[in-house]
């Protein structure tokens, strides 16, 4: 049953689901991992978990917000120890002496080796598939009905998704733009033959995904949290929505922001742009289908770059660039239109309202009773002499209030380099003044828990602390327009199954369960 969490004081913790493997999972957080990690979330009395996207990367791809489905769970994080066809083949015994060796150098990376661990699972997911089909579908055991009956209850997106998976793996990964021209196209009879050809491809995506789902529901029963996940603004191009629904993109065009002070030329994210006026023709078909999809997954969802849905910055491939729709009435219009349809589902919806956002939009969601991000080190009253930051106690009940996000840098990072004005400007908040905090203070457990009990006592009904802050980390989940190994693939430093027995971990949930009984979370 979804939990409610449209009324009270509710306190959360941000961290992808890759960041939290156990030892049995296969180098990486796992479906089945969430039940470990939120029984230390109880202990530490957070009531629910905010997760990144899980949606299917393509293979070399570790962002998460940049997906080749909007529907369809990564099997990168199924279980392989919680599967019953690979138990069936012996478990980890299956395997080979050099996938045993990949498997026990992705178990001990210091971050997710995503180039071991994917080929090794789609071995194995394999060898389970053709398992499946031997012992269960073709014998029609209630395993086989139980995955004829998610194939038709889901149908609705997966029929698209697992064709356009089969194809691009015909096609070696190409771009669909360099596919054919009558599968580019989508030509009815060139599908057809498609699909009778690449029937067993077709049908082994989607037992990917029946596993994906049973997993998930399972995981999500046993938890006993809140889940929230995030639903990003676009996916990609090369993606099973925008090969399906081409008359709703523009492929001439890209997605991004404008320049502004973090960045002199802006960025560009290289997403192609909506075509705004045939979506809202449709009915804004995908985006329904998207939010009833998150709202199946997830108790509530975090929608990523909010503003986008306002109004979203074109860039043209000859230079020119622009906001559409282009005048302040009509993205009102246009951003009301769709949180009114992400809010009609049974999903808590929360709004990342970060960066360079005009006022008419967080006048918009107040209006909508939609709670938008309060990131405590860029409250300030910017307009006043000394620029003094807000008291957190002052923040609405509508709204969440954080430390950082995936993005920014972690609160240590962020102590260890902020100005030494901004320091002494910020220890002025009332709690961290009577805490003796000052400015000249190296950071440390101190610093650390004031700052916590600072963002437990805010206005804010919601409270997303990320788990580096909870511990005072310095560790980053992402640094924002720079290509490396370290991005998207932080862990935590212990088995996420041993988090009840580490002295640290057991003491920062202590911590925290204190500040949530003192301020009513």
């Amino acid at each position: 049953m979804p939990r409610e969490f449209r009324g009270g004081r509710h306190a959360g913790v941000l961290v992808p689901l890759f960041s939290i493997p156990s030892r049995a999972s296969w180098g990486i957080g796992e479906l089945a991992d969430l039940p470990s990690f939120a029984r230390w979330m109880r202990d530490a009395r957070l009531d629910f978990v905010q997760l990144l996207p899980l949606n299917e990367m393509s293979d070399g791809q570790n962002s998460p917000y940049s997906a080749m489905s909007a529907m369809a769970i990564d099997p990168i994080f199924i279980a392989p120890a919680s599967m019953p066809d690979v138990a069936a083949l012996g478990g980890e015994a299956m395997l080979r002496s050099d996938e045993r060796d990949a498997l026990e150098y992705a178990r001990a990376a210091s971050g997710i080796a995503y180039g071991a661990v994917r080929p090794l699972k789609r071995r194995v997911f394999r060898a389970a598939f053709q398992r499946f089909v031997c012992e269960e579908r073709d014998r029609s055991s209630p395993r086989a009905d139980a995955f004829a009956a998610f194939m038709e209850r889901e149908r609705w997106w997966l029929d698209e998704y697992t064709l356009f998976r089969a194809l691009h793996a015909r096609e070696d990964a190409r771009y669909w733009l360099e596919w054919p021209a009558p599968l580019r196209d989508r030509e009815p009879a060139a599908l057809d033959d498609a699909r009778r050809e690449l029937a067993n491809e077709i049908l082994f995506h989607a037992y990917l995904q029946w596993v994906a789902d049973e997993q998930w529901r399972d995981a999500r029963a046993a938890a006993d949290v809140g889940v929230f996940g995030d639903f990003p603004f676009m996916v990609s191009g090369d993606s099973a929505d925008v090969w399906s629904r081409q008359q709703d993109f523009r492929m001439d065009a890209s997605v991004g922001v404008p320049p502004d002070a973090f960045s002199e030329t802006g960025q560009d994210w290289g997403f192609p742009a909506y075509r705004w006026i045939e979506v809202a023709a449709r009915g804004d078909e995908w985006l329904a289908a998207r939010a009833r999809r998150s709202a199946e997954l997830y108790d509530g969802y975090r929608v990523d770059h909010l503003v986008g849905f306002y109004r979203t910055y074109v860039r043209e491939r000859d230079g020119r660039s622009a906001f559409v729709p282009g005048d302040e009435p009509s993205q009102i219009a246009q951003g009301e239109r769709l949180l009114r349809l992400f809010t009609s589902t049974s999903a808590r919806i929360i709004a990342e309202d970060l960066g360079v956002v005009p006022d008419f939009v967080r006048e918009s969601l107040a209006r909508l009773q939609v709670p938008g991000y309060r990131v405590l080190r860029w409250e300030r009253e910017w307009h006043a002499d000394g620029q003094p930051f807000r008291d957190p106690s002052s923040f609405p009940a509508t709204s969440v209030a954080t430390t950082g996000t995936h993005d920014t840098e972690t609160l240590a990072e962020w102590w260890d380099t902020a100005p030494g004005d901004d320091r002494h400007a910020v220890a002025r908040v009332p709690i961290l003044r009577t805490r003796g905090c000052s400015g000249d203070e190296p950071f440390g457990d101190r610093v650390r828990d004031a700052f916590l009990e600072v963002l437990f006592a805010a206005g804010a009904d919601f409270v997303i602390v990320p788990i580096q802050d909870l511990f005072g980390w310095r560790d980053r989940i992402n640094t924002p327009a720079t290509i490396g190994d370290s991005n998207w693939t932080w862990r935590l430093p212990w088995p996420v199954d041993d988090m009840d027995v580490e002295v640290e971990a057991r003491e920062r949930a202590g911590f925290a369960a204190r500040l949530a009984t003192k301020h009513a979370r």
